[in-house]
């Protein structure tokens, strides 16, 4: 009754300023639901955000206009306006990163969303992904697809997908950028951008350099990352486009505390990560070609190919040493017309992905390699299938049907290691294959507003690291199966901008995982059911046209259904209730200042047994900045401002006890700030 309380209360927040609207005289702009006019929104955005709005489910684009006035390093800082996105810091650029629960209890990387540049995936081909090789800065806006809303992809995951949209020569907004920033623990980033247009042809390259101490020992880091993108335009909606990307990334990890060692001095490294020198190394280099052809007034392809290269040198308890290869090809077809007289669209495709891992551990012996201890070689492919069309049954109303047929293939090999008893020889192989089908309504009044609900079934199968393979194979997991219902609305009316929606998802085998100890490899076992249910809500209201107060409120209760073992325990990790507010005075001179305030307003459970909890908190904020011209622009930005000890992130943990290293600290106070050069 309290959590319903607390989300009831949370909501009726967010709404009051509707009341202020009922006397006064409305104005909507053209582009429905969430289109207006702001410096947020340029062209490329608004049309961006249209385009999503045809989806009958949970939806956002976050331009980069929105924290660029902001010390946003990772894709925490992105996606922090973004309702449902639980994306929480663990140590440098590696974040938690979820969205209605996905993967939440893996103990490293990201599982159960796909994570994409222009379309295309940054994950492996089996799922497995990581976050810190994406650069803010190099995204001109993202698409959040919450849920099973991301069909266009072919996938059908739990989470969804988070889509960074790369910039062009013809829509990057400036010519040439020269960016600065930094500030406490040691932090310098420096950023270079060129944008060029020249008949059919535009050019944007870019670069990241950033260095850092971090705020806890152990957390040095050293960044960069570079993009190219080259377009030729073929007469109007037709377009050929090469995109060539890298990183390089060196980043400590300062390890995860025990309660007592956090209580007494959060900014204190694990012991075993000083010992082992523990860090995430990661070289990738990127590319993909891709084309869109306008084939007539009713009828537009997509098609392309992608290839990643990259090698993770990982030194923890033992050395990791892996180089994975991954490429794949899609194709689209998108269609507008009629059915019987009524106005119909939709869009069909295809998509074939392949992955090989060559993976070696060694003993760490101060961060070096020594002896090695396994080897084995994996190989992931997937092919999916998919289709969405709309029917509007009446001028405001429209069924949404779909599906995605998918196909996973895991193959495994392992070789005895001679001075290793642990290793063997082993080849195994394991298919999977499903249909997720997806039924939806989308009424939209003659204001834009928005009323929608589906009906989806994802599906997702087991990365190489979930089978766990032993002498005897691979371990008895299943994919995961969940069905999710949702329903909400969004929109504009007058100064308010609004976005809620409510789901409940009944999860069959959700793939769950904990840590046993320090020193072993975290395992993955499948739960028998599960219920993840919330509210997404979010609203931003123009109080005048200076004053701009921006609202977001997560509901989450995630917890086991009847489980043998655990009853209705909830599930760790992510707190119940988190709240984010930002209130943004503009000034006609240029200059702005926003205060905001980070709530999590519940403390969150670290262990399936229940017996332990993580602390909520609530950390105070404030940005400010002045753009001096069309050319030059400064902000500062202002973290943590009380100097709050919190624990930002937490290890799934079977039953948690005082020796559990579960508590990842959040970083104290902090003080960033930069400049922008357009040229």
């Amino acid at each position: 009754m309290k959590s319903l309380l607390l989300a009831s209360g949370a909501v009726l927040a967010l709404a009051i300023p509707a009341c202020a609207l009922a006397d006064e005289d409305v104005t909507v702009d053209s582009v429905i639901v969430t289109a207006r006019p702001d410096p947020e929104d340029p062209p490329v955005v608004a049309g961006a955000r249209k385009r999503l709005s045809e989806t009958p489910g949970a939806v956002s684009v976050i331009s980069a206009e929105s924290y660029e006035k902001r010390f946003a390093l990772a894709l925490d800082d992105m996606l922090r306006d973004a309702p449902g996105v639980f994306a929480q810091k663990k140590w440098g650029g590696d974040i938690r990163l979820s969205i209605r629960g996905s993967g939440i209890g893996n103990a490293n990387h990201n599982r159960g969303l796909l994570l994409a540049q222009d379309g295309l995936p940054l994950n492996e081909a089996d799922g497995y992904g990581d976050s810190q090789i994406a650069d803010p800065l190099l995204a001109r806006y993202t698409e959040v697809y919450r849920g099973g809303n991301a069909l266009r992809f072919g996938g059908a995951l739990l989470g969804g997908a988070i889509n960074m949209v790369t910039p062009t020569g013809r829509n990057a907004g400036f010519d040439n950028r020269v960016r600065l920033d930094g500030g406490t623990f040691g932090m310098l980033r420096e950023h270079l951008a060129l944008a060029r247009q020249s008949g059919d042809w535009d050019v944007f390259a870019a670069a990241t350099n950033q260095t850092g101490q971090g705020w806890r020992p152990q957390s040095q880091q050293n960044l960069q990352f570079a993009t190219l993108s080259i377009g030729r335009g073929l007469g109007e909606d037709r377009e050929v486009r090469l995109i060539v990307s890298g990183a390089d990334i060196a980043q400590e990890i300062p390890g995860a505390l025990t309660r007592a060692q956090f209580d007494a001095d959060p900014r204190q490294a694990a012991a075993g990560s000083y010992a082992n020198d523990q860090g995430r190394n990661i070289r990738a280099l990127r590319g993909s070609l891709r084309a869109r052809w306008r084939i007539d007034e009713h009828l537009a392809a997509e098609a392309g190919a992608y290839a990643v290269w990259k090698d993770l040198d990982h030194p923890i308890f033992q050395v990791v040493d892996q180089q994975s290869r991954n490429y794949g090809l899609f194709a689209r077809l998108e269609w507008q017309g009629e059915v019987g007289g009524a106005r119909a669209d939709g869009f069909a495709g295809a998509w074939l992905r392949e992955g090989d891992l060559d993976s070696n551990f060694y003993e760490n012996i101060k961060g070096a390699r020594g002896r090695p201890t396994s080897i084995s070689l994996q190989n992931a492919q997937g092919v999916d299938l998919f289709a969405e069309g709309r029917l509007f049954v009446t001028e405001r109303l429209a069924v949404v049907a779909g599906a995605t047929w998918g196909r996973a293939v895991r193959d495994y090999r392992s070789f005895v290691v001679p001075g290793a008893p642990t290793t063997f020889d082993l080849t195994a192989s394991k298919d999977y294959e499903w249909l997720a089908p997806r039924v939806g309504l989308l009424w939209e009044d003659e204001h834009g507003v928005q009323v929608f609900a589906n009906l989806t079934r994802s599906v997702e199968p087991p990365n190489h690291g979930s089978l766990s393979p032993s002498g005897k194979g691979f371990a008895p997991i299943d994919a995961q199966e969940a069905w999710t219902l949702e329903a909400g609305a969004r929109g504009r009316r007058g100064p308010l901008i609004w976005d809620v929606t409510l789901y409940r998802a009944r999860l069959d085998k959700e793939l769950l995982q904990y840590t046993p100890g320090p020193d072993i490899p975290a395992s993955t076992f499948n739960a028998d059911r599960t219920v993840h249910q919330g509210l997404e809500a979010a609203l931003d209201w123009a109080i005048t046209p200076q004053v701009r107060l921006r609202q977001t409120y997560t509901w989450s209760d995630f917890r086991f259904d009847g489980d043998v073992q655990y009853g209705d325990n909830r599930l760790p990790i992510v707190p119940e209730h988190v709240y984010r507010a930002e209130l943004r005075y503009s000034n006609p001179a240029g200059w702005f200042v926003a205060p905001s305030v980070e709530w999590s307003a519940s403390d969150a459970w670290v262990d399936f047994a229940n017996t332990v909890r993580s602390p909520s908190y609530a950390i105070l904020n404030l940005n400010a900045g002045w753009t001096l011209n069309r050319r030059v622009a400064l902000f500062l930005d202002a973290r943590n401002l009380t100097d709050e000890a919190y624990v930002s992130n937490v290890q799934a943990q079977i039953r948690a006890n005082p020796a559990s290293a579960a508590y990842w600290p959040g970083d104290g106070r902090a003080l960033f700030a930069g400049f922008t050069f357009d040229f």
